[in-house]
Order: C-alpha cells, then sequence, then structure tokens
C-alpha cells in the first residue's frame, strides 16, 4: 500500500526546494499529485507542473462530479482564488507513494477522503523574518509583483499554522527549515522509515 506525503508549512518556509529535492530522491519514488487553482499563472509557472489552471466554471464542475478530494478559497487582493486536489485518476495509493503540497485545512480534508493512515504529514517551520525576506524577494521577480497579496498571505498563516491548529490535526512532527540539507536529510529518514 503506498502513501502520499503531505508537505506543509507556512508561505515561503521552504515547501517548493523540499518538494523538488523529494522528488528527486532515488531512495523513495515519489509520484506528484498536481493541485488544481483558478489562480492566474505566474511568471515561470507551467500548466500541470505546479497546478492545473482552472477558472470558477470548471471548479464547479469538478464539483459537480464529486472528484474533489479538498478545496481551500481565499478572498485575496485580486479576487477569489481557489486551491484544490482532484480524484482524477492519477492518484492510485494501492500501488504508489505520493507528494504533495498543502495546508493543515486541506490535509484534514484529505485524510477525510483517503484515510489517515494512507497520509504521512510533514510540517515546515521556519523564522518569521526569515520567511518575509524570502517571499519580498521572490514577489520582487514577478512581472507585476502583488505585494499586497504577499502580505495578506503571510499575516493569514499565523492563523492557518497556529499551535492549536497543528495539535488538532495530530502533527507532532516538525522539521526546521533553517538549513536545507540538514532540513532534507531529517524529513528522508523519517518518509523511509513510515513508508
Amino acid at each position: 500500500m503506498g502513501k502520499m506525503i503531505y508537505l506543509m508549512g507556512k508561505s515561503s518556509s521552504g515547501k517548493d526546494t523540499v518538494y523538488r529535492h523529494l522528488l528527486e530522491w532515488n531512495e523513495v519514488c515519489l509520484k506528484k499529485v498536481v493541485p488544481y487553482t483558478t489562480q492566474p499563472i505566474r511568471a515561470g509557472e507551467v500548466e500541470g507542473e505546479e497546478y492545473y489552471f482552472t477558472d470558477e466554471d470548471g471548479f464547479r464542475k469538478l464539483e459537480a462530479s464529486g472528484k474533489i478530494v479538498e478545496a481551500r478559497a481565499y478572498d485575496t487582493y485580486h479576487g477569489l482564488w481557489r486551491y484544490f486536489t482532484v480524484d482524477d485518476g492519477n492518484i492510485d495509493l494501492a500501488h504508489n507513494n505520493y507528494l504533495t503540497i498543502g495546508t493543515i485545512e486541506s490535509y484534514l480534508k484529505t485524510t477525510g477522503y483517503f484515510g489517515k493512515e494512507k497520509i504521512l504529514p510533514v510540517l515546515l517551520e521556519l523564522d518569521d523574518g526569515i520567511r518575509l525576506k524570502r517571499a519580498l524577494e521572490r514577489e520582487m521577480q514577478e512581472e507585476r509583483p502583488r505585494y499586497q497579496e504577499m502580505c495578506r498571505r503571510f499575516l493569514a498563516d499565523g492563523e492557518d499554522f497556529s499551535e492549536e491548529k497543528i495539535q488538532e490535526a495530530g502533527i507532532t512532527r516538525r522539521f526546521i527549515n533553517d538549513e536545507l540539507n540538514s532540513c532534507l536529510g531529517e524529513i528522508e529518514k523519517y518518509i523511509a522509515d513510515n513508508l
């Protein structure tokens, strides 16, 4: 039986970097779960790589078909953006291990859909000052920076990843991402020990 490794953390905690490294990790074969979103595509993003991009109508059709595993909606500075996982035939936990990125809320919904025993949480943590600096540097690279949205996400993370929510989700293992190689080593051992 396979498992889904569920990578979580506040914005700019290094999830994308850890995600890429884990996909290239040779000891365990992890397939990626590509989420869907209604957010506009950013510079450098590729359809089917980071996300499947759709619109509100596309979301509603998938919802009506009963294929949505979990969905989150954010009232952003630029309007409503949705992020969601779809049971689109690409997830086979009977035979494969998967890697995905989400929030505590989406983790809980995914465990409700597939079963808690099939989902392994990996929570990244990092000092807020370092996260804010990374977020600003990344946003400055965009053709049209969205600083208000960056700030909204940063502030919302405090509530979304509160100690109470972490405890309620039953997440007991955390990984401090202040030194990438050390953090990756700890995560890789944790995954290998739990698959």
